[in-house]
């Protein structure tokens, strides 16, 4: 048996779902999954169907046959007109016999004899092409008078008829796609949303939050690139950058001795806008001899790739990369919405994991409030653990302690989240409407959380009676100290704009 899905396009008669089915089940074809939803688009149906060789070719074959195969998701034409018919018996009958023969869809249509504007019919439709569209009107032109009230060729106006044709076009205009994997992705998101519509969710609110979370990594690359800026001196007479960025984690650039590291890479979309970042600061990314990866989420790995240093990584986050499902290793596994938002980020983000991966040991060498201690290693003259995390934000994401110089690397187990931006805030908000959560264990992270809070409150009194502080460098946000109430930012935040730095060539 073999698993295939594709998109029915049926019209929105009684029996023709039932009509699509028979043709499934003539040639053997088992259906796991199938979604329609008339709120989203009446004419749509998704379907995924398990069968035998040669089989699935057979069903799409019948289905392409009586026109209720989807093949192609290209830019239809929307056209609104005014067409003024005589007051005859037929005249309407015979004005939809042009617009049928067009293969047009009609949107909406307005006529009243005994109204405003008697023997005016208003217009909204679909079509193909320009050619067809000016074939269309030339033909009515000939037969009645015309006013044109609309036109757009980039599916900008298209209505909620045609919603996936609208949709895709709009994933169009932030990636760019081949028309073969447009198709699969739309399965993708509409799987998403057919798993948050069980849910109680609006499923207009998940395809916005998809389109929302492509649009703004887009729009925050190039000039509308900007990072919120801390420089902590270190004790050693180094520095430690944390570099908050306009979506998903903090990149934190360690120099010490004359040596630099880097501590999660953010978004692969980012990079060059980054590297542009690190020169104004005087830091050249070619010295970075090594990138300590928390996890495996893309806004923390994927732009790892794009350093000639090696990636130190948990094998768990090793797995998840392969798996391309966040979700991996953890009770969640099976969840749909794992899976399919990390292809969506991945896609969005331009992923590019590490390809230069040392896998940190998994035997663990003693434990600090309760978290296992992995390994001890030194990075640009400072000595830290590496703790291993209980798996409840992600499996496989680890945590980086120099108690020495009071560093605790968190990724995104603890986090100053007073320290965002709006716009932070509100991206952030995008993936908890993807998948309700961002961890996928809430009860282990909880005590990922308590368990981190202990070692800050153990070890801040002693850095305390040496003049300083242990640093909370997080995820996302600022680096910051534990007080009474919380996560406080540390020291002075700056703002670094790429267009203050922006020169036209």
């Amino acid at each position: 048996m073999q698993t295939f899905s594709f998109i029915a396009r049926m019209p929105d008669d009684p029996g023709a779902l039932h009509h699509a089915a028979k043709i499934i089940k003539s040639h053997g074809g088992n259906i796991h999954r199938v979604d329609y939803d008339r709120r989203i688009d009446p004419h749509i149906v998704f379907f995924q169907v398990d069968a035998e060789e040669g089989a699935p070719e057979k069903i799409t074959r019948d289905l392409q046959a009586i026109g209720y195969l989807q093949t192609s998701l290209a830019t239809l034409r929307f056209l609104k007109f005014s067409v003024y018919l005589p007051d005859e018996p037929g005249m309407l009958f015979e004005f939809l016999n042009h617009t049928t023969g067009a293969g047009a869809n009609i949107a909406f249509l307005d006529f009243d004899d005994k109204g405003k504007h008697p023997g005016q019919l208003t217009v909204s439709l679909t079509l193909d092409n320009d050619g067809v569209a000016d074939r269309l009107l030339t033909e009515l032109k000939a037969r009645w008078r015309l006013e044109i009230l609309e036109y757009d060729g980039t599916g900008k106006k298209l209505d909620d008829t045609v919603f996936y044709i609208r949709f895709a076009q709009e994933l169009r205009e932030i990636i760019g796609m081949d028309e073969d994997f447009l198709m699969r992705l739309l399965h993708d998101s509409n799987h998403i949303a057919q798993e948050l519509t069980s849910l109680g969710r609006d499923p207009h609110m998940v395809f916005e939050s998809i389109l929302k979370t492509g649009r703004t990594l887009r729009q925050t690359t190039g000039i509308g690139f900007y990072s919120v800026v801390q420089q902590v001196p270190l004790r050693t007479g180094g520095m430690l950058y944390c570099f908050q960025l306009p979506c998903g984690g903090s990149v934190y650039v360690l120099s010490n001795q004359g040596r630099i590291a880097m501590f999660d890479t953010g978004f692969g979309i980012y990079h060059r806008e980054i590297v542009e970042m690190l020169s104004h600061y005087g830091l050249d990314p070619r010295d970075i001899e090594g990138l300590f990866i928390t996890h495996a989420d893309a806004d923390h790995s994927g732009g790892a790739a794009f350093y000639d240093a090696p990636a130190y990584l948990h094998p768990g986050s090793v797995d998840i990369i392969r798996a391309a499902n966040r979700a991996y290793g953890s009770q969640m596994q099976g969840s749909i919405l794992g899976e399919v938002y990390t292809k969506l980020i991945n896609l969005f983000s331009m992923f590019n994991p590490p390809s230069k991966v040392r896998l940190i040991p998994t035997e663990p060498k003693g434990s600090r409030s309760g978290l296992p201690i992995l390994e001890e290693v030194v990075i640009c003259g400072l000595r830290f653990q590496i703790l291993e995390s209980l798996g409840g934000h992600l499996h496989g994401h680890v945590f980086y302690l120099c108690e020495d110089e009071g560093l605790l690397f968190t990724g995104d187990c603890l986090i100053n989240f007073d320290s965002l931006t709006q716009e932070m805030e509100d991206f952030a908000t995008l993936a908890k409407n993807l998948m309700t959560t961002v961890n996928v264990d809430s009860e282990r992270a909880r005590e990922e959380r308590k368990d981190l809070m202990n070692i800050a409150r153990e070890l801040d009194p002693v850095l305390k009676a040496r003049g300083s502080r242990l640093l909370v460098c997080g995820g996302h946000g600022a680096i910051s100290t534990l007080e009474a109430d919380g996560l406080h930012t540390f020291g002075e935040m700056r703002r670094y704009d790429v267009a203050d730095h922006y020169q036209v060539k």
